[in-house]
């Protein structure tokens, strides 16, 4: 059976590579009359790929996130760029589907040729890309919440995630669930790699914290009705259920749960927190229920007030901050809390570049050089430089001085295999038509991890 499987994906992959090459030809011989955005490229760009969801169910944020990075793109351009070359952002849509998405994730690794890629949100399409990544040794920035985990090390290519893994966001669920008093969890689940990691982190650790895990009830997204799915989950009566899943199929289930009477008691996943979500939900129907996600104050802003009870207080200037600036730019729209991140994705490649130039002549030729690289300048021990004053920062490096990142979303701080090290999440919870954010909670349970 072994050796069976590894022909199989041998064989799918000789034919993705037969793809590949016939939409590069194509490409190539089209390009010069189908490719607008070439002419909007500045001459002698640093150009970094994104592919966001435009169209199809998660819409809703794809252009938003490439606000906060073309916005980022601006400024660290006009804080002088790699030694005056600007920096220029290529997007393509996923259209939020694997197969449509995997074609434009293609194109831009084998036709534009990016070296450096932020993105998908989609957790199975970056997956589905990591091959590539490692064949063609190109760094990946993966900012989203549901990104891949990258516990691994790769002698080619060269992953970084900026948000809180699923560890840390289950561990933020079972503190607030266990200091709720809850006795017994739950959860309905998504059947995709990251809600399923975050259920199973959860469960996990509120045993471990002394409350009791009952079985959970996972879906398949993308279904007419979950009723049978909610039926499942709260015949188990427990304390609280943890509802993780993509916004589209959780503002259905919300609904029916509505209808049905409200059964039980829900706690929220971090992907639920978008305007899309509570637009698409009956009116008050999770008023007072709480969720959590990334914090977006930086670890300098925040405090332990209490260590028994884990009691956390935090300022939030910095990303106040950010939301000015970025609607400013942006006739006043508002950046999502996950645009925070994706603005950082950008301005952690650029760091990384102009230092690398300033202090070995040259930039990396490979994305695992260029991750250590902004590993190692996110070390704790060097000075810090703020995402409010690019200039002096981006001199600082050309003068090959060694500076960690204070963003929009953190101060970055990277694990050996270029996972941020997040110690803070944000709880919250829902008032009518608003989210309301209430004391965070710290990310501290080890359970053996």
């Amino acid at each position: 059976m072994r050796r069976a499987g590894r022909w199989f994906a041998r064989g799918r992959r000789r034919a993705r590579c037969t793809e590949i090459c016939l939409l590069v030809t194509v490409a190539s011989l089209l390009s010069a009359s189908c490719s607008p955005r070439a002419s909007d490229r500045p001459e002698n760009a640093i150009v970094i790929g994104a592919l966001l969801p435009f169209s199809g169910s998660e819409s809703a944020i794809g252009r938003n996130l490439e606000q906060a990075m073309l916005l980022a793109v601006d400024d660290v351009s006009a804080a002088g760029g790699l030694d005056g070359r600007p920096f220029h952002l290529l997007s393509r849509d996923s259209h939020s589907d694997r197969e449509r998405g995997l074609e434009q994730l293609v194109e831009l690794l084998y036709v534009d040729k990016v070296a450096y890629l932020v993105g998908p949100e989609e957790n199975d399409l970056a997956r589905e890309i990591e091959p590539d990544v490692k064949e063609l040794d190109i760094l990946h920035m993966l900012p989203g919440y549901a990104a891949p985990s990258i516990e691994r090390s790769e002698t080619r290519g060269g992953w970084m995630r900026l948000a809180p893994t699923p560890f840390a966001v289950g561990c933020a669920l079972a503190k607030v669930a266990f200091h709720e008093g809850a006795g017994t969890v739950n959860s309905l689940a998504a059947r995709d790699d990251y809600s399923s990691s975050v259920s199973g982190e959860f469960t996990t650790i509120f045993g471990g914290l002394g409350g009791r895990a009952l079985p959970s009830v996972t879906f398949m997204s993308g279904q007419q009705s979950y009723a049978s799915s909610i039926h499942s989950a709260f015949d188990w009566n427990g304390d609280q259920t943890l509802l993780s899943a993509y916004p589209a199929a959780a503002a259905t289930i919300v609904t029916e749960w509505t209808v049905s009477g409200r059964p039980g008691t829900w706690l929220l996943g971090p992907a639920l927190r978008t305007e899309v979500f509570l637009a698409n939900i009956p009116a008050g129907s999770l008023d007072g229920y709480y969720g959590v996600s990334p914090s977006l104050s930086l670890r300098s802003e925040c405090d332990i007030v209490d260590e028994v009870e884990e009691t956390v207080e935090c300022t939030t200037g910095n990303a106040a901050a950010f939301s000015g600036h970025f609607s400013h730019r942006w006739n006043g729209e508002t950046p999502f809390p996950a645009a925070h991140i994706y603005y950082d994705g950008i301005v952690l490649i650029a760091m990384g570049l102009v230092y690398s130039q300033a202090t070995s002549g040259t930039i990396p030729s490979s994305g695992r050089e260029l991750r250590e690289i902004i590993r190692e300048l996110n070390s704790p021990e060097h000075e810090v430089a703020s995402w409010r004053d690019l200039k002096t920062a981006m001199a600082k490096l050309r003068a090959g001085i060694p500076l960690r990142y204070a963003g929009a979303a953190a101060e970055y701080e990277f694990d050996i295999y270029g996972a941020n090290k997040h110690y803070i999440m944000q709880r919250w919870t829902i008032d009518g038509d608003a989210f309301v954010d209430v004391a965070p909670v710290s990310v501290a349970c080890y359970m053996g991890h």
